[in-house]
């Protein structure tokens, strides 16, 4: 069960990483910086990306 939950975590995060970088206006140091803390903080960071930074950016 573990391992389902860690594979939906991933998948989501690549695919909230490809939207970030998908935004042209930008800059490509702030890219980095959402990349990477939604990496490291998984879900946390899934939920705060979706529900509070992705309508800002």
């Amino acid at each position: 069960m573990g391992f389902i939950l860690w594979l939906v975590g991933a998948i989501c995060c690549i695919w909230c990483i490809k939207d970030v970088w998908a935004k042209p206006k930008l800059d490509k140091v702030l890219k980095l910086v959402i990349s990477i803390a939604l990496l490291c903080c998984s879900w946390l960071g899934l939920a705060v990306y979706y529900f509070i930074l992705k309508d800002r950016l």
